[in-house]
């Protein structure tokens, strides 16, 4: 499962650089599959498909910090625990339920993202 930012989150920032899979974005920002992974033209994503790993997608919050679930691994296969919880002081990182995914389907998403 995905983590997600709920309204309780401060702007902080703290979460962002944590991420080894740059799948955390300051509110407003658009994004791209390339960010921080070694992902490159267009290519077959485990749970979204198709993807143009260079396409700019429109932000998920116009105004807080967000996570693309397509990008989230919970950092599985990196750290014990997502970081990204880890260092919120506020804790507003929680579990995803609209996008929950088993230990296979996230390392299948971080091995894709870091070839």
């Amino acid at each position: 499962m995905a983590i997600i930012i709920t309204d309780d989150c401060i702007n902080c920032g703290a979460c962002e650089p944590e991420c080894p899979n740059t799948a955390i974005y300051e509110g407003a920002a658009k994004w791209k599959f390339s960010d921080g992974t070694g992902i490159v033209g267009q290519l077959d994503h485990p749970t979204a498909g198709t993807i143009d790993s260079d396409a700019e997608n429109e932000p998920i919050d116009g105004e807080l910090y967000f996570i693309v679930p397509e990008k989230c691994t919970e950092c599985v296969g990196f750290h014990e625990e997502p970081q990204c919880a880890a260092v919120c002081p506020v804790d507003c990182c929680l579990p995803d339920e609209n996008n929950v995914e088993s230990e296979d389907v996230l390392i299948l998403k971080k091995d894709f993202m870091h070839l």
